[in-house]
């Protein structure tokens, strides 16, 4: 983990209600793809932790959606407006068990660590398949960033606006994979839990206070004891996993 001033470089929306915003600083304590970085915002007392979603040699870039005032108040920054950062926190994805195939499923605001997760595999030579699930048309976003890279994409949205109708789960059908990362709200990650048999690493979303472990504010009992999904997670193996 480290602390340090970040200066916003762009901060833009992707759908009504959901934005990027690319930060620049310095990024060396971000070295695995699903960790997260945690805004401290003036006027608020909890910091906001946030997913990264890239990377570059000085800068990241985050996407999120516009939930309650923190989320809202960082909806209306500007470039050149800095940021107090923890950077750094929580354990990331392991990409050396992917196997050849690995197959990556993403509802909503967990899609985004899931694109660096994607460019990782990618480097390894890794033929790398994506389900993305959202709501309605007018929520997706990231799917072409994602064919860009050279992945194949399968969208699903609930109301069947565009893609397969239905949720991610129903996008599975004739899919051959050797692995599953996944990220998204609990229900999504229990569906997939249910309805795949294959070795999965899961990205939990959790209501946090410090960020890295010392207020134990975040814990879950999983099958080997209790865990802080912000220190010990936010990925955790399927086996993880207790319901």
């Amino acid at each position: 983990m480290k602390q340090g001033i970040f200066e916003i470089v762009s901060n833009v929306p992707l759908t009504k209600n959901v934005f990027k915003t690319v930060l620049h600083g310095d990024v060396s304590a971000i070295t695995r793809p699903g960790q997260f970085i945690n805004i401290r915002l003036d006027g608020l007392y909890l910091r906001r932790p946030i997913s990264v979603c890239d990377l570059s040699e000085d800068s990241v870039t985050i996407i999120y959606k516009v939930v309650g005032k923190g989320t809202e108040k960082m909806s209306g920054m500007k470039p050149g407006e800095r940021l107090d950062v923890l950077s750094g926190l929580g354990n990331g994805y392991d990409t050396s068990v992917s196997g050849p195939s690995p197959l990556l499923i993403g509802g909503g605001v967990g899609v985004p660590p899931l694109y660096l997760l994607a460019k990782e595999l990618l480097k390894e030579d890794k033929s790398v398949s994506v389900i993305l699930g959202f709501n309605s048309a007018d929520e997706v976003f990231y799917e072409e960033e994602f064919k860009a890279l050279g992945c194949g994409v399968r969208l699903a949205t609930a109301d069947g606006s565009k893609g397969i109708k239905g949720f991610v789960t129903d996008a599975l059908s004739g899919l051959e994979y050797s692995y599953i990362y996944t990220c998204g709200p609990e229900p999504m990650l229990k569906a997939v839990y249910k309805s795949t048999d294959s070795p999965a690493q899961f990205s939990f979303e959790e209501r946090m206070g410090c960020g890295f472990g010392a207020c134990m504010g975040c814990t879950c009992e999983t099958v080997t004891g209790y865990k802080r999904i912000c220190r010990d997670g936010p990925v955790l193996f399927k086996e993880e996993i207790k319901w």
